[in-house]
């Protein structure tokens, strides 16, 4: 029998680029002898994260359209026709069975040639509101797996699977990982860790508030693990003379990061959010305002409606941070009603069910 093959598209973010690895990941527990590629955008971080997990990749010249009038816009149409005919290239060579595409401009193309090829394909939407992308494919997509509820709004009802967002399968038991994280990141047993995260890219307001507040937060007897983006690294590695704060481009060992944290301060991107509500800890989000239908603050909204965290706009942070934070680490009570409700939020078994809805297509 010939081996399965899977084609697998998604980027521009880690918030497509990891679940679009753990779909491969458990695609590849359940057929060891598949084949996979990734197709992801030429100059974006999938090239870089997917061959560091063990996967081929082929870039595409493709990128989004910007909010205002530039060069990169004027070129949209160029790069479209070339990504469409590259992908034309790729499915047709590779002969995909399906073609998965976890958003980013790049997945858009590639799922595009599938449709027309008549491959199936899925597509995997993490936000409560979906990106331009999916929309425009979800009508002749197999199936849609989504991770919030309501999205009948955007996709054909019939075929909305709600699956839950993929996560890293090694979050599901940080519990037991604590004293080893502690270590690992040099951390004081008897004070409290706050681990900030500004996403994979890092978030510029979520850094300026921490550099202005990271001596009243130290005074509150915390210690800080402050993932603040490769970006900005450079701005913010002095703050590491501070045997109480821990600055780091990127966290490779995220499940050790929040085994160590007592409370989370976030962005609400949709890969963070499923993995939050997993992890169970006391969460404040700060949305960012930057991106397509602000999907962030949605994403969030989500999660806070059900009382199960803390919403801080990026536009109330000069007035409230100090309160919002202040309150919260002194009182255990609020700490633990936010953790066991974020933690009944938690789908831990997405990847598989995701899969799930892959295998069908292969019947």
């Amino acid at each position: 029998m010939e081996s399965l093959k899977f084609i697998i598209s998604g980027g521009g973010t880690g918030g497509h680029i990891y679940p679009a690895i753990a779909i491969a990941n458990e695609l590849k527990n359940q057929y060891p002898d598949a084949v996979f590629l990734f197709v992801g955008a030429k100059d974006k971080m999938e090239m870089q994260k997917v061959p560091k997990a063990g996967y081929e990749i082929k870039g595409l010249w493709i990128s989004g359209i910007q909010r205002k009038l530039t060069l990169n816009n004027a070129m949209f149409p160029f790069k479209l026709l070339s990504s469409l005919w590259n992908s034309y290239k790729i499915v047709k060579e590779f002969k995909p069975n399906v073609v998965i595409g976890t958003g980013g401009f790049a997945s858009g193309a590639v799922l595009k040639v599938a449709e027309i090829l008549g491959i199936p394909t899925v597509i995997q939407e993490q936000n409560s509101y979906p990106g331009i992308t999916n929309k425009l494919l979800a009508k002749k997509a197999n199936a849609i797996c989504v991770a919030y509820e309501g999205l009948e709004k955007f996709f054909p009802k019939e075929k909305l699977k709600f699956t839950g967002n993929p996560v890293r399968q090694d979050l599901l038991s940080i519990d037991d990982k604590r004293i080893q994280a502690l270590t690992y990141f040099e951390l004081d047993s008897n004070k409290r860790t706050i681990l900030i995260l500004g996403g994979s890219l890092g978030a510029r307001n979520i850094n300026q508030l921490i550099a202005k507040e990271i001596d009243f937060i130290c005074d509150l007897n915390v210690q800080v693990i402050w993932q603040c983006g490769k970006m900005y690294f450079e701005e913010y590695e002095k703050y590491n003379k501070n045997k109480n704060v821990h600055v780091l481009a990127f966290i490779d060992k995220m499940d050790f990061a929040y085994a160590a944290a007592d409370i989370i301060i976030s962005r609400s991107g949709a890969s963070s959010v499923s993995e939050l509500c997993i992890v169970g800890k006391p969460t404040i989000f700060i949305p960012s305002p930057n991106v397509s239908e602000d999907h962030q603050t949605k994403n969030a909204m989500a999660i806070v409606a059900k009382k199960a965290a803390i919403l801080l706009k990026e536009s109330e942070l000069d007035e409230n941070f100090r309160n919002i934070f202040a309150d919260l680490l002194s009182n255990d009570k609020k700490q633990e009603k936010l953790s066991k409700k974020i933690h009944k939020l938690a789908l831990p078994n997405a990847t598989r069910e995701i899969v799930h809805e892959i295998e069908k297509l292969l019947e």
